[in-house]
């Protein structure tokens, strides 16, 4: 099914926030390819923990579209280090954000959720419609509930204010440009780079967190860049949409998949006494395709061979 442009990029001028960041780089290339005017200012030239930034932003620069990929974001980790540095900051930048595209009218607003805001035990394939059926994890649970609260302001102020509005839940992503820091970093670029640090060192043991039960689905960046700008074309309703893949695979599995790709010989040891995070995640994806003909189109395997292609040539 084709769907129709309801609002067409090439032209438009657009507003990213977080365009400076892992995936913000690669959507503003997506955009650009799109003939969209791009807008990004950096966190330094624009605070969006300043309640009133946003809105003289807008004032100042009027773009017809904002796409909201802003936030403090980092492993299971820095979630239970910085919980309360991560709720205050992802709620607050999003708040202010959406009123001041509100009050300053723009004409459609995109905000990028978060799969860690599905509840802990969330059934397989987690669906849009289960979101609300529980508590999320509890090592990540206050950024979840933050950026679901966006959720609810956009749906909020599209009943009441007729706000142009819409929600996507990637899950993991990655791929190259993603971040090196071993404290902050998601685990396939830190699993990568054990792998490659240890395989250079000759280490005969690479040690990673948790039991590797836990099983996790991946989506290759540039797919995730792709998605968000069909969301942004075609897309109008008040419902949230699952960007992903469908496919899962264990952390012990991947880990495997990427000691192979990387060519390290030695084995891994795995420590339970650090969490596994959410047990399970896998996404019904079939919203994406069904509302604005989106699906994902990189392979696990293959997006792993270019994000340690990148990798060997940064480290």
């Amino acid at each position: 099914m084709i769907h129709p442009e309801t609002f067409p990029l090439t032209g438009k001028r657009i507003w990213v926030t977080g365009s400076h960041g892992f995936l913000g780089r690669h959507l503003m290339e997506e955009l650009a390819a799109r003939g969209a005017t791009l807008l990004a200012p950096t966190e330094k030239e624009l605070d969006l923990l300043d309640p009133g930034a946003a809105r003289k932003y807008l004032k100042a620069h009027k773009p017809d579209g904002v796409i909201h990929l802003a936030a403090l974001v980092g492993g299971i980790g820095a979630n239970r280090e910085h919980p309360g540095s991560f709720f205050y900051a992802n709620m607050m930048m999003g708040l202010h954000l959406i009123e001041a595209c509100r009050l300053e009218q723009v004409a459609k607003t995109l905000v990028l959720g978060t799969v860690c805001a599905y509840p802990k035990f969330c059934p397989t394939p987690f669906r849009e419609d289960d979101i609300w059926n529980g508590y999320p994890e509890e090592t990540n649970a206050p950024y979840g509930l933050a950026k679901k609260a966006l959720l609810v302001q956009l749906q909020a102020y599209r009943q009441e204010y007729g706000t142009r509005g819409i929600y996507l839940i990637p899950v993991n992503l990655y791929g190259p440009g993603d971040h090196l820091d071993l404290a902050n970093n998601h685990v396939i670029p830190a699993l990568i780079r054990k792998f490659l640090e240890a395989k250079a060192a000759l280490s005969p043991t690479v040690g990673l967190w948790g039991t590797g039960s836990a099983s996790r689905e991946f989506l290759y960046v540039k797919d995730a860049a792709t998605a968000i700008c069909e969301a942004m074309t075609r897309y109008e309703d008040a419902d949230p949409v699952n960007l992903g893949t469908g496919e899962e695979i264990t952390i012990r599995d991947l880990a495997l998949k990427i000691k192979g790709a990387t060519g390290f010989q030695g084995e891994l040891v795995f420590d339970p006494s650090y969490p596994d995070g959410q047990p399970k995640r896998k996404l019904d994806t079939s919203r994406a395709t069904e509302r604005f003909g989106w699906q994902a189109r990189t392979t696990l395997d293959e997006g792993l061979a270019e994000t340690i292609a990148w990798m060997k040539k940064v480290l």
